[in-house]
């Protein structure tokens, strides 16, 4: 948990046999055969919803698959999933993505798509076969090119080249792939070399690059060997590419009197590298705006606002929106992601899965306002929790949250960042467990992992506990409730160290009725808290209820008959230490209204991270 308070159609089926698709195989090995059959999923008139599958029919494993098709002029694919589609003028191509292009004999994979018009697909092709599911004899797919080398390298772009790869019947293009995804098509005729430079790159950053080959029937190739870039520079982060996000809260410009001003005045603006405003709601499985006042309407007057320039009646934007604005252009080098869902409204994503393209559109509409679009540099999901259960629970399914990346990754592209935050919950069979992680990673530049409120008053005759244990000890009441296994189980499933995130939380929960001074004892319900019982501060706590020991890398505090468990600077010093020595991206923190106004915590986390 994470404390806060955040305030399909009909179907009409169409099945149109699509097309036929071969690799040859081993010249003793029978060839591989398949069809693909389109269905329209949804109708609104002056749209659709339309999905595609892929059948192996053959007896050999099918490697890749490329779906081609005419549309009529004024039909076209607005959005898709599970598949990269494109186009020329009428011609619509679409290739499997790097985790579902294998087809066991026998199976199916299916991706889809949102279109606009009335049109239907018509001459379908599947790897330049046949229609129905018929063998082309010695069409073989092409080899993989070589591994790419790298030159030219500076903090925002790298020069690779590769060696050709080789097909019976020629190389059309190669695909570059940068952490698996397709950042650009290079035409070997066109350019006359096998080479592209990417220019895109961020200061200190590292990225993995692979080369794709097609052939002139489409087929695509098994990948290269990656080669691993490391751009250089700090990006910015002054803490060589180290990622020091912080969470915004719209709130807390009401009773906390917490304005975007005081992240310039208390020093955080100057040492953290993003930002997530939190939130936006998820309703009806579409992205929302959740507080329309506090996000773009307030108006700010001279001493509150940023710059130092009250906000007028007649302006376009005023609010926090408005006043992020300011603060980016103070300082230049944070990045800000709109947070979407929350404890409070999660619940949305369970319809969003049922749809993820028209969810990743809403969301790209939203964050992409004309109003505001300059504001954000990307997207934050915080779905508590897929396939589990938070405030609500959700039964989307294991791949519910994976596809839900991939549609929103491919609408918001390669240039806007899609991060998430996910349950740190590393108990045999626990959250982590319910969902696929590592698989939804490849569409995410990082996961925010929450390693706080393992334990809390909510649990209101205890046992005390620290809510964020960096390892385990003696008597923690659950096994694989702590930071060090989360992050193990995690790197275990295959997800990237490096997109990996370790949690702090600026504030503290407590319980009251507690005779023990170390964790372990009895209570008798929460501590009284300033806004919400069993929570507190850190820029409260530190002077009135001062630390009295640590455990498992976390400060307590026994003071009369309460008990807290909080970070201070010297946990948060340990924490970043063994952050550095796990490889992570960096650290975050919720949130920054819960610091002091000299922000102890933001420097100690920026310092342990250099």
């Amino acid at each position: 948990m994470r404390f806060r308070t955040k305030a399909v159609a009909g179907l009409a089926t169409l099945a149109l046999p699509l097309s036929a698709l071969v690799a040859l195989a081993t010249p003793a090995a029978a060839a591989t055969s398949a069809t693909a059959t389109f269905t329209k999923t949804q109708d609104w008139g002056s749209g659709f919803g339309g999905s595609w599958t892929v059948k192996n029919t053959g007896t050999t494993t099918l490697s890749n698959w490329t779906v081609e098709w005419d549309f009529p002029t004024g039909t076209k694919a607005t959005s898709s999933w599970d598949a990269t589609v494109t186009n020329n003028g009428n011609r619509w191509t679409a290739k499997n993505l790097g985790w579902n292009g294998t087809v066991e004999p026998g199976k199916s994979v299916t991706f889809g798509f949102n279109g606009s018009g009335s049109g239907s697909p018509s001459n379908c092709s599947l790897n330049g076969g046949s229609c129905d599911g018929g063998v082309v004899p010695g069409d073989e797919p092409p080899t993989a090119p070589g591994k790419p080398t790298t030159s030219g390298l500076t903090s925002t772009s790298v020069k690779l080249s590769w060696g050709p790869a080789t097909d019976d019947k020629g190389i059309k293009n190669y695909d570059v792939l940068r952490d698996g995804a397709v950042v650009a098509t290079v035409n070997p005729a066109a350019s006359g070399d096998t080479s592209y430079t990417d220019t895109t790159l961020a200061a200190g950053t590292d990225y993995s690059y692979s080369i794709q080959a097609r052939d002139t029937g489409n087929q695509t190739g098994p990948a290269s060997a990656a080669t691993a870039v490391r751009t250089p520079g700090d990006g910015g982060n002054g803490g060589g590419g180290q990622i020091k996000m912080g969470y915004f809260t719209q709130w807390g410009v009401y009773g906390r009197n917490y304005h975007v001003k005081n992240l310039d005045t208390s020093g955080t603006a100057a040492k953290i590298t993003h930002i997530n405003y939190a939130f936006g709601n998820v309703q009806n499985g579409r992205c929302t705006i959740g507080d329309s006042y506090a996000d773009y309407d307030k108006a700010y007057t001279a001493e509150q606002s940023v710059d130092g320039v009250a906000d007028t009646w007649d302006q376009p934007l005023r609010g926090n929106f408005n006043q992020l604005r300011k603060l980016k252009a103070k300082y230049p080098h944070i990045k800000i992601l709109f947070s979407i869902g929350g404890w409070t409204w999660s619940g949305g994503f369970t319809q969003a899965a049922q749809n993820p393209a028209a969810f990743a559109q809403s969301c790209y509409d939203m964050v992409e306002d004309p109003r505001w679009a300059d504001v954000f540099d990307g997207i934050d999901l915080d779905w508590e929790y897929p396939n589990a259960c938070g405030l609500t629970c959700d039964n989307s399914g294991p791949d519910a949250l994976k596809k839900i990346a991939a549609a929103t990754r491919a609408k918001f592209g390669a240039n806007n960042l899609v991060t998430a935050a996910i349950t740190a919950d590393a108990s045999n069979g626990g959250k982590i467990d319910k969902a696929d992680y590592a698989g939804a990673s490849a569409s995410f530049d990082w996961y925010n992992v929450m390693t706080y409120d393992f334990f809390g008053a909510w649990a209101a005759k205890g046992p005390t506990a620290p809510h964020s244990p960096l390892s385990t000890y003696n008597g923690i009441p659950q096994q694989g409730f702590t930071s060090a296994d989360a992050i193990a189980k995690l790197k275990a499933q295959g997800v990237p160290d490096k997109k990996l995130l370790l949690g702090i939380g600026f504030y503290g929960r407590g319980w009251t009725g507690v005779t023990q001074d170390a964790p372990g004892g009895t209570a008798t319900g929460p501590a009284q808290g300033t806004y919400e019982q069993g929570i507190e501060d850190y820029k409260v706590l530190k002077n009135s209820c001062p630390s009295t020991g640590t455990v498992a890398g976390t400060a307590y505090a026994k003071c009369g008959s309460n008990w807290w468990s909080y970070d201070t600077p010297a946990t948060i010093k340990t924490k970043m230490a063994w952050a550095k020595g796990q490889k992570l991206g960096g650290a975050f923190f919720w949130s920054a209204d819960g610091d002091t106004s000299n922000g102890e915590l933001i420097t100690a986390l920026d310092a342990g991270l250099k």
